[in-house]
C-alpha cells in the first residue's frame, strides 16, 4: 500500500512538472519577473492623432489599434517635436529637439557621432532591430543589430524615367511587410527592442490597399478642407492605408502572443507626424504635430485606462532607457522627461508644456509652437511665406481641388489658410473651445494672460535649448502651386546639413 501511494505521489509530481503549452511556447524566453522588458515602438507614417477608433473616429476600421487601447493606456495629449517625417524620427531616436540634432530638415541624415537610445540599449545587452521605413541616414545604422529597410520609393519622389511622371511606389507598399520576420529572426535569449516603422498611410495613394475598402460616406471631412467628391476620395484612400497598417499591428500582437512574450513587452504606438493633407502635415496645428500615443504592457500597465498627462516625443528615449534599467556612464543627452510614473498612475501630471518646430520640408518655412493641454501658441518666423502643404499632398486630389476652388473664389475664409501671405506672426488657440484651431485669439484681451505666459515659456525654452533663426533660407525644391519638382535645386540623395551649410549646428 505504501509502495502504491509512493508511486502515485511521484507520478503526480512528474505531471505537475510537465510544461504547459504556454511554457513550451516561451521555453527559451526569460521569465517576466526576472527579466528586462522587451520594447516595441510602432510608428505610423503620416497618421492623424484621432484617425482611429481608439480616439473616437466612428468609421475608420482599426480593430487592432483599438485593442491596444482596450488592453493598455491611451494618452490624450501627446505631441511630436516637429511636423515632418525624418526630423521627427531623428528627434525620437536621439531624445533631442530637431534644431539640436543636425537633422532638422527633411531628408537630412543624422550626423556621425549622434547618440541614440537604440545604441544605449544595444550596449546594455538588448537585441535591437529596425524594420520598415528608415529615413535616418547611414551613420546610426550601427546602433541596430539588424535593419530590414523598406524601399525609399515609398516616400522619396524619384526623378522619373523617359518622361514618365515620377511616383512614389514602393516594392513593399505598406512598409510593414518585414515586421513579423524581424520578430521571428531575433535571438531568443536576449531582451529586444524593435523599431517598427510603417510607410502607411504616406502618399502616394492607390486603390486596393484594403479589402473591403472604406466608402465615400464613411469619410468625415475636417472643417479646414472643402467637402467635395475629390476630397472625400482622397480621404477614403487615406483611410484604407490606415486600415492596412492596422492589419500589420494585429500581426505583431499575434506574433508576440505566439512567442510567449506579450506580457513583458511594452508596445508604444505613435505616428511621426499628422495627416498628409493641406493645413495638417508640415503645419504646427494639431493635424501636423499631435499624435496617437498608446502603451500596452500587460505585466505593468492596467488595461483600458486613459490619461490627460501631457507628453512629448523627446520623452520616449529617457523612458525606454529607464524601463530597461540603462544608466550610461556619460548621461544620455536628452531634453526629455521619462513618463514611467504615468504608466502606473495615469492620474499623474507630467509636463506643463510641450514644444514643436517647423523647418524646411520641400518648401522653406520656420516656426515654433508651445502647447498645454488646453492652449497653443504658434510663432511664424517667415510670415511672408504661405503655409504651402508638402509636395506629396500638393499633388493629391484635395489640394488640386482647393487650387481650383481658390481660383474661382469659392473657398470660405477658414479653408484659405494655405494661400494666405503674409501670415500672422503669432497665433493663439483655445484647443478646448476651438479644436479646429480656426479662431486666432492672439489680439483678444480675454486671452492676454495666456498669451504672455506662453510667450515667456517659449523664450525660456529657446534659451535653454540654444534655438536660433537661420542666417539664410533654404530654396524650395518644388513649385508651390503645381507641386512639380525644381531640378535646378533638387538632388537625391539630399545633401546633409554639414554639406549644405558647413555645420551641424547654428548657421
Amino acid at each position: 500500500m505504501r509502495s502504491t501511494l509512493k508511486k502515485l505521489c511521484l507520478l503526480t509530481a512528474l505531471v505537475l512538472l510537465m510544461p504547459t503549452a504556454t511554457a513550451t511556447a516561451a521555453a527559451n524566453e526569460p521569465h517576466v519577473a526576472d527579466s528586462k522588458p522587451n520594447i516595441v515602438l510602432i510608428i505610423a507614417d503620416d497618421m492623424n492623432w484621432d484617425d482611429c477608433g481608439a480616439y473616437g473616429h466612428p468609421a475608420i476600421r482599426t480593430p487592432h489599434i483599438d485593442s491596444l487601447a482596450k488592453d493598455g493606456l491611451t494618452f490624450w495629449h501627446a505631441y511630436l517635436t516637429t511636423n515632418s517625417c525624418s526630423p521627427s524620427r531623428s528627434s525620437i531616436l536621439t531624445g533631442k529637439y530637431p534644431h539640436n540634432t543636425g537633422a532638422e530638415q527633411l531628408h537630412w541624415p543624422l550626423p556621425e557621432g549622434s547618440r541614440t537610445f537604440a545604441a544605449e540599449l544595444k550596449q546594455a545587452g538588448y537585441y535591437t532591430a529596425a524594420a520598415g521605413k528608415w529615413h535616418l541616414g547611414d551613420a546610426v545604422k550601427v546602433d541596430f543589430d539588424k535593419i530590414y529597410e523598406a524601399s525609399k520609393a515609398g516616400f522619396v519622389l524619384p526623378s522619373g524615367v523617359d518622361g514618365q511622371p515620377p511616383k512614389m511606389v514602393a516594392s513593399q507598399p505598406s512598409g510593414c511587410e518585414d515586421w513579423e520576420k524581424a520578430l521571428d529572426e531575433r535571438p531568443k535569449d536576449k531582451p529586444f527592442f524593435m523599431w517598427l516603422a510603417a510607410l502607411d498611410p504616406h502618399r502616394e495613394y492607390t486603390a486596393g490597399s484594403l479589402d473591403p475598402p472604406h466608402r465615400a460616406e464613411d469619410v468625415i471631412v475636417p472643417p479646414h478642407l472643402p467637402d467635395t467628391p475629390d476630397v472625400r476620395e482622397d480621404l477614403r484612400l487615406y483611410y484604407d492605408e490606415i486600415g492596412r497598417l492596422d492589419g500589420y499591428v494585429g500581426k505583431v500582437l499575434n506574433k508576440l502572443e505566439v512567442q510567449g512574450v506579450a506580457d513583458n513587452t511594452m508596445i508604444l504606438f505613435i505616428s511621426d507626424n499628422g495627416r498628409p493633407f493641406p493645413r495638417d502635415k508640415t503645419s504646427l496645428y494639431d493635424g501636423g504635430i499631435r499624435t496617437p500615443w498608446i502603451v500596452r504592457w500587460p505585466a505593468k500597465v492596467k488595461p483600458g485606462e486613459t490619461t490627460s498627462a501631457l507628453v512629448s516625443a523627446v520623452d520616449i528615449a529617457p523612458t525606454f532607457l529607464n524601463l530597461a534599467g540603462v544608466k550610461p556612464a556619460t548621461p544620455f543627452p536628452t531634453k526629455g522627461m521619462d513618463f514611467v510614473s504615468v504608466l502606473s498612475n495615469p492620474k499623474l501630471a507630467h509636463r506643463k508644456y510641450a514644444f514643436a518646430e517647423d523647418h524646411w520640408h520641400d518648401y522653406e518655412d520656420h516656426a515654433r509652437s508651445i502647447m498645454t493641454q488646453r492652449y497653443k501658441l504658434i510663432r511664424n518666423d517667415y510670415p511672408d511665406l504661405p503655409s504651402t502643404p508638402s509636395a506629396d499632398a500638393g499633388r493629391g486630389l484635395s489640394w488640386q481641388n482647393m487650387l481650383k476652388l481658390e481660383k474661382e473664389n469659392k473657398l470660405p475664409e477658414h479653408q484659405r489658410g494655405c494661400f494666405v501671405a503674409p501670415r500672422p506672426k503669432w497665433e493663439l488657440f483655445d484647443l478646448q473651445r476651438d479644436p479646429g484651431e480656426l479662431q486666432n485669439r492672439i489680439d483678444d484681451p480675454a486671452w492676454k494672460s495666456v498669451r504672455d505666459e506662453l510667450m515667456a515659456a517659449m523664450d525660456q525654452w529657446s534659451a535653454e535649448t540654444a534655438d536660433y533663426l537661420p542666417s539664410r533660407r533654404t530654396p524650395d525644391e518644388f513649385d508651390r502651386v503645381t507641386g512639380e519638382p525644381d531640378h535646378s535645386v533638387r538632388v537625391r540623395p539630399r545633401h546633409s546639413k554639414e554639406a549644405m551649410f558647413g555645420t551641424n549646428g547654428k548657421y
